[in-house]
């Protein structure tokens, strides 16, 4: 998905954002320091596959990683990390690695860390390695609509 379609879904339903540009960068941990942003606030992207073959986002803080085990005991299955092999071509107009977690947009269910739940600002991935976008946690919530739970440890 293009940034300008996010950009038009997001106008379409009276969101405020803000764009963040910043250097090219591939980590959440190096996007939220060039972006001068808390790896707390900073929305990490991670594909997840189950059993069945149905592709997930778990959507976590940049400084967390994804417990398996607890995000499976959520969604009832035996979730695994997809591999980029399998996800890519499920976001055709996005880098690798940049999709944003609008899983709604591409027909995949999302699950939220309650970590960032306790933010009132949440900003992404917008598509690339050199942009984000930034807008308030409601208005994600209220467009995404995504089951919020803990599953999420921070990274040591």
């Amino acid at each position: 998905m293009p940034l300008e379609k996010l950009i038009d879904f997001l106008e379409e339903n009276d969101v405020k954002f803000t764009r963040i540009i910043h250097s090219k960068a591939y980590t959440s941990q190096v996007i939220a320091h060039h972006a001068h942003i808390s790896g707390n606030m900073l929305a990490k992207t991670v594909v997840l596959k189950d059993p069945d073959g149905k592709f997930w986002m778990a959507v976590v803080p940049a400084n967390y990683q994804v417990n398996l085990q607890e995000i499976s005991n959520v969604c009832g299955k035996g979730l695994k990390l997809a591999t980029e092999a399998e996800f890519t071509n499920l976001f055709p107009c996005c880098e690798t690695g940049a999709m944003p977690p609008f899983g709604n947009l591409f027909g995949i269910p999302v699950c939220v860390s309650e970590t960032l739940a306790t933010n009132n600002e949440i900003a992404f991935n917008a598509g690339d390695h050199k942009e984000l976008l930034q807008m308030s946690f409601a208005d994600f919530i209220r467009l995404v609509k995504p089951v919020i739970a803990q599953f999420s440890k921070k990274r040591s």
